[in-house]
């Protein structure tokens, strides 16, 4: 990652701390995720960022690696917080956390060598700081998205055929991202989430419940791991096929969602829903302009739909979720959010995914789900613009 990315980034961290609270004495980034975005690199540290000093990445390992990738300029090696807590002539009263994502236990360790008074919480912050992608993040987004479009519209449908197994399908599917470019991981930033490439479905799975927070469910190789796909539901003749997948490079993740009719026709009620999904998606795109809140946009496309349409939509009977588009980069669930309580305007060059579907009890889940970039002129999409229920023969 470029050094100048890096302090660029940096330079936008402080900037925005001076302007939430102009007596912030520290800022302490535990989580992988962060750090790399700071940083460029992933290990197992600690990056420390007084208001009034230059920041330092300490590693415990792996310090060689870390040296290795990244051009941060102050990196260095500790074996315990204490060997940190020892450069501070006074420890601060007050620090900034990721109270989102850091463990109590791991809380109660760091305090011990640093008795502080109080925290304060760095997430929004910063998660408003990864919303606004750089021409460096973008770059690497859009030829995400490219490859993703490749994948779905036109790789998928080649790799259909009667009798294999959802879980067949995911495996194949993986192979052939890895060989794209894909860097092997579909990463959430929701507490406790575990993810491999997606949901995918035949027929009514999709409907399946899920603790998942998203519109389709997925039963997955186990109630142990309700993941990828099941091993025993088989493609038929007829099959509505869902597949809802991240893909990333370097980290950077784009999301899509492609149906495919396999062998058949769709229902004239799943098409028509389908067909109202694109029309969402696409007054939606219409209006990803800097300066429009997402609470407004939610109110507009919800205040829009009649009451039966709204049945079954994002999401099937009691699994409705509250939001049509989430912010995407380092992991698929970012802010901003589009839904009903979201209203710090949009920026431009933030990334979201929008993702209007509609459940259809006994055909599965319609409905689209492309990545966009916040532009003057609205949504630019840069996953493909296929409408979805391609035939496959």
């Amino acid at each position: 990652m470029p050094y100048n990315e890096l302090e660029n980034r940096m330079k936008r961290f402080r900037a925005e701390m001076d302007k939430k609270d102009p007596q912030w004495e520290i800022a302490v980034i535990f989580t992988k995720i962060d750090q790399y975005y700071f940083t460029g690199t992933m290990q197992d540290g600690i990056l420390v960022i007084p208001a009034d000093d230059d920041p330092t990445f300490w590693v415990r390992r792996s310090y060689e690696r870390a040296l290795e990738e990244s051009k941060f300029k102050d990196i260095r090696h500790m074996n315990t917080f204490r060997d940190i807590s020892q450069t501070f002539e006074k420890i601060p009263d007050t620090i900034y956390l990721e109270t989102e994502a850091m463990p109590l236990a791991l809380y109660e360790r760091f305090t011990k060598y640093f008795p502080i008074k109080e925290y304060k919480k760095a997430d929004r912050i910063i998660g408003m700081l990864r919303a606004i992608k750089s021409k460096y993040e973008l770059r690497i987004m859009r030829k995400s998205g490219k490859i993703h479009q490749h994948i779905l519209e036109e790789i998928v449908p080649e790799l259909l055929y009667e009798g294999m197994s959802e879980a067949e399908l995911g495996a194949e599917l993986f192979q052939i991202m890895i060989e794209e470019g894909y860097h092997g991981i579909t990463r959430f930033g929701m507490f406790d989430t575990e993810m491999l490439l997606g949901h995918i479905g035949f027929g009514d799975t999709p409907l399946y419940p899920s603790y998942f927070n998203g519109a389709s469910g997925n039963r997955g190789l186990s109630p142990a791991a309700p993941l990828l796909g099941s091993r025993q539901r088989k493609l038929k003749k007829g099959d509505l096929v869902y597949v809802d997948i991240g893909f990333g490079i370097e980290g950077y993740h784009t999301d899509k969602t492609m149906t495919y009719i396999f062998k058949g026709e769709i229902p004239e009620k799943a098409e028509k829903a389908h067909n109202k999904c694109l029309e969402i998606q696409e007054k939606i795109s219409k209006m990803l302009k800097p300066g429009t809140s997402p609470a407004g946009i939610y109110k507009t496309i919800m205040d829009g739909l009649d009451d039966e349409f709204r049945k079954n939509f994002m999401g099937f009977g009691e699994n409705q979720v509250k939001f049509l588009g989430h912010g995407i980069g380092l992991v698929i669930d970012e802010v901003p959010v589009i839904a009903e309580k979201f209203k710090d305007p949009l920026e431009e060059n933030m990334t979201l995914a929008i993702e209007p579907k509609k459940g259809i009890q006994g055909v599965g889940m319609v409905g689209t789900e492309n990545t966009f970039i916040v532009t003057r002129k609205g949504g630019k999409c840069i996953t493909g613009e296929n409408p979805g229920l391609i035939p496959t023969t």
